[in-house]
């Protein structure tokens, strides 16, 4: 049985933030792929942060996370994206992803790491309760027509 060595890695090329499309456009489906390089430089201008998993030189797994700082929760990471190619599920992505997280979190002496999860996501779900995340709020949005 061939092992296969999983690399966490920071995208900040132009090479390895294409690299990660497949598993953005997994968890993002509506992404359109010639908008995707021109949106994720701007949102790194805003403060955006892109790792990834790479397995024989494909990203698997990536997630996209930004520090805030908010009156209600002070300083904290807030994940934008997390998410794993459906083949790539169970082999421990999540859990180093969020891991890679929480160190970076510590190191800058923040208190948390926050994330929102669609409701229909109980897979997820189970990756952050497992990791010590807890259930505090419901998500509102008010669409603008």
């Amino acid at each position: 049985m061939e092992v296969k060595t999983m690399i966490l890695k920071q995208a900040i090329s132009d090479e390895d933030i294409l690299k990660c499309w497949e598993p953005v456009a997994a968890l993002r489906p509506h992404l359109k792929k010639e908008n995707y390089l021109a949106q994720t430089r701007e949102m790194v201008e805003e403060g955006y942060r892109m790792i990834f998993i790479e397995e024989d030189g494909q990203a698997i797994a990536f997630c996209g996370y930004r520090n805030m700082n908010m009156f209600y929760s002070g300083k904290i990471i807030y994940i934008d994206d997390l998410g794993t190619l459906t083949d790539h599920r169970g082999k421990g992505c999540g859990t180093m992803l969020l891991n890679f997280i929480h160190q970076i979190a510590r190191e800058q002496g923040l208190t948390a790491v926050h994330l929102d999860s669609g409701h229909h996501r109980y897979t997820a779900h189970r990756l952050y309760l497992n990791e010590g995340y807890n259930i505090i709020a419901h998500h509102f949005i008010h669409e603008l027509k």
